[in-house]
């Protein structure tokens, strides 16, 4: 396989370490089946607080991994040996396409584990090679607002080097919580399903309108189990919301409520868990958020 990628996470990390295995487990179960269900293979390791996944697409992997609840953040990365000569000289590599003449670059550099050197004294070295390197690009150090990015993970032995990261939708892994059934029928209905997705919950969606292309393009992405269903001839959404919301499996309903509307909705609800994320937010707001979970990996 020819890429690698670096997966952060980051809310697991805080859990007790049963909780946290646990998590962890979920989470590279998730990722084999979002790979899987997009007809792509993957190689995965671990380490403390980081996965590695080896596939044969960066960017296609990359955007399969941004859709995966519980990661924070995905890096296609280059690994060498923790060994000064030799991270600079890849780092070199690395830096030759897009250190063009004039750019004003920044080289970030942590570590982990016992070293003889310091981070700042590492990225200190790198960027006095970079400028060894190529004294004839005019290129300038900028810490603050720099147009290149040169990231230099030191971890234990191996070391890993990259340009950029790409967001993930972080939270909980898809699972690790309880089972509702949400009404999807707008924006608003898709964003409060995502956002209790993002706390661990599956999802059955009742979706109607302009819900259902919603519900089939966007929250599909995130949830390779994903169930939809859409009322029949003669049916309100209320029907299938409260057939599916009757299971005694189910923890909960998620309703696309304003302020306005939540009296109602507790007294027509009043036997079963009513969430509704989105019952605080403006329509601009929702609007908003619901346009940057749309353009994750795509």
């Amino acid at each position: 396989m020819g890429a690698q990628i670096l997966v952060r996470y980051g809310e697991l990390a805080l859990k007790s370490p049963p909780v946290r295995r646990e998590f962890e487990h979920t989470l590279q179960r998730n990722i084999v089946e979002a790979f899987l269900r997009a007809g792509e293979s993957c190689r995965l390791r671990s380490d403390h607080g980081h996965l590695y996944v080896e596939a044969d697409d960066a960017d296609r992997a990359g955007k399969i991994l941004q859709r995966v609840f519980g990661v924070t953040s995905v890096s296609t990365v280059h690994e060498t040996p923790t060994d000064p000569p030799a991270i600079a000289a890849a780092l070199l590599v690395l830096a030759d396409p897009v250190l063009l003449a004039g750019s004003r670059f920044a080289v970030r550099a942590r570590r982990t584990g016992q070293h003889p050197f310091t981070s700042q004294e590492l990225a200190r070295d790198l960027g006095s090679a970079i400028f060894d390197r190529w004294p004839d690009r005019n290129l300038q150090v900028d810490l603050d607002h720099p147009a290149v990015e040169l990231f230099v993970e030191v971890r234990g032995p191996r070391t890993y080097l990259y340009l950029d990261r790409r967001p993930g939708p972080g939270g909980l892994p898809l699972g690790v919580a309880g089972h509702l059934v949400a009404l999807v029928d707008g924006e608003r209905g898709a964003l409060g399903a995502y956002l209790m997705m993002k706390r661990g919950c599956r999802c059955a969606l009742v979706a109607e309108g302009r819900g259902e292309a919603l519900a089939r393009e966007v929250l599909a992405r995130f949830d390779t189990k994903l169930a939809v269903t859409t009322p029949a001839i003669g049916e309100s959404s209320q029907d299938p919301l409260l057939r599916l919301g009757s299971d005694p499996k189910v923890d909960g309903i998620v309703l696309p409520l304003t302020i306005d509307d939540y009296p109602a909705a507790r007294e027509r609800w009043a036997d079963r868990v009513v969430f509704s994320p989105t019952v605080g937010l403006t329509d601009a707001e929702v609007e908003g958020r619901w346009r940057a979970i749309s353009a994750l990996g795509s």
